[in-house]
């Protein structure tokens, strides 16, 4: 089963809410309060690398010229930032992923948001579920959510028309329709691999299979661990078994790591996959890179036939003991603030257009964000695939879902990453893997709730 939605209904749905959210932010309904707010603001995780991140960087400094912004990039480093806690000379603010924000949250190594959110005017009924819930726990706000990532199919038309099938033929709801797919798509030459069928990319979206089987890896209070479930091991079963027809994990990836990801010769460009689940970040990558690609997006579903994505994605929030709570407050709301983004987002239209480039839009977790966003800067292109690429992903975001916010984030995911490599690694059957992850995750969780 594919089903093809409207792509005109689905759009028009999307689109109806914003006229009184666009009206709204017009009126000043939802703008951020100006703060009282100078000295120095220092950001740890962040940089500038685009007009994204630029223009909202600008817009803060236009707005608070007395406050002097340190940005410094690079991944956060957890003792680091605990150790710098500890010594009393944390950062102002850190970007961070969103699924760790709740271990430092137990471990009292950020600060709860409820008087920021009050000061500023932060809004946080305009943050999509799957976004606002990984930094909430407990009931108290930890982080604002920044970009929101999500998952939807991405097929090489090619490799289709290749093998005389259609996108139909691409069902995810019928496991057994993914493996023949598989099977058929994926090409070894030689001994070598040429193409692989269907990547399940993992063992980043193993939870999107369990989930698409009708399970969980963490109970929805985020203390239970729930990795050992029949359901998770049938998902690893099913989709670590999706690289035997490349002959196994080791041939897998040996071809994969050749491919040129972000270039004009992308796996799709060179007829190097057949089909794979994908951050929606990707489609601006093949937009940019390779615009004639044979190329098509589709919605990922469970195996009931509904529309099923995964979210995941960064947060800002501020460490214990931070010197100048007043700018990072001042920081994150403007940030995040609708206008801001609209702001960014208009800049990189701007840009795109100047070039001859398509803008496929810009994925926040500010649901007041992407609606002004995509009703006013993305229009329809001219490039077919392009253009149904938006409205799937448009489709999938509601269909998302994330973690349980639980006070081990970061144990939990390691765990199940570890059980997951164990797996394409030959070390471990899925039951034995997941059994092991399941003892881990739920000591964690118990360790990280007692503290």
């Amino acid at each position: 089963m594919n089903r093809n939605p409207d792509d005109h209904e689905d759009r028009a749905r999307y689109r109806r809410p914003l006229t009184a959210l666009a009206l709204a932010a017009c009126l000043g309904l939802a703008a951020a309060q100006q703060m009282e707010a100078s000295g120095d603001l220092r950001v740890l995780g962040f940089g500038v690398p685009d007009e994204i991140a630029s223009v909202r960087v600008d817009r803060f400094r236009e707005l608070y010229p007395d406050v002097n912004l340190q940005l410094t990039e690079g991944a956060i480093d957890q003792q680091q930032l605990l150790t710098a806690i500890a010594s009393g000379n944390p950062p102002d603010v850190v970007y961070l992923n969103r699924d760790d924000l709740s271990t430092y949250a137990r471990r009292g190594a950020l600060q709860p948001l409820d008087q920021c959110i009050e000061q500023a005017g932060i809004d946080v009924s305009q943050f999509r579920p799957a976004a606002l819930q990984p930094v909430t726990l407990d009931g108290t706000v930890y982080g604002v959510p920044e970009f929101n990532n999500i998952v939807l199919m991405i097929v090489n038309t090619a490799a289709l028309d290749e093998a005389g099938m259609a996108l139909e033929d691409l069902d995810t709801s019928d496991w057994e329709a993914i493996a023949r797919f598989n099977e058929q798509l994926t090409t070894v030459d030689g001994g070598n691999v040429t193409r692989i069928g269907f990547d399940p990319k993992l063992p980043e979206f193993f939870p999107l299979w369990v989930r698409a089987n009708g399970g969980q890896l963490v109970s929805d209070d985020g203390r239970t661990a729930m990795l050992d479930s029949p359901e998770a091991v049938e998902a690893l079963e099913f989709a670590a078994g999706l690289h035997d027809a490349a002959g196994g994990r080791g041939p897998f990836m040996a071809f994969r790591d050749t491919w040129d990801f972000f270039g004009a010769g992308n796996q799709v460009a060179s007829n190097q996959i057949g089909a794979w689940p994908m951050e929606q970040w990707y489609v601006n990558v093949l937009v940019e890179s390779s615009p004639d690609a044979p190329v098509a997006f589709a919605p990922f579903r469970d195996r009931q036939g509904n529309v099923l994505s995964f979210a995941t994605g960064s947060a800002w929030a501020v460490p214990a003991g931070a010197a100048n709570p007043d700018a990072a407050c001042a920081f994150m709301a403007t940030m995040t603030h609708p206008d801001t983004w609209y702001a960014a987002a208009q800049e990189r239209a701007r840009l795109r257009a100047e070039s001859g480039a398509t803008y496929t839009g810009t994925y926040t977790g500010n649901l007041a964000a992407d609606e002004r966003i995509f009703g006013e800067l993305v229009q329809p292109s001219g490039n077919e695939a392009f253009d149904r690429g938006v409205e799937v992903i448009l489709e999938v975001q509601d269909a998302a879902f994330s973690i349980p916010a639980n006070p081990a984030g970061a144990e939990v995911r390691q765990a199940w990453t570890d059980a997951v490599n164990r797996v394409l690694n030959g070390e471990q059957t899925a039951a034995d893997a997941l059994a092991q992850a399941q003892q881990e995750t739920q000591a964690a969780l118990d360790e990280a709730w007692a503290r």
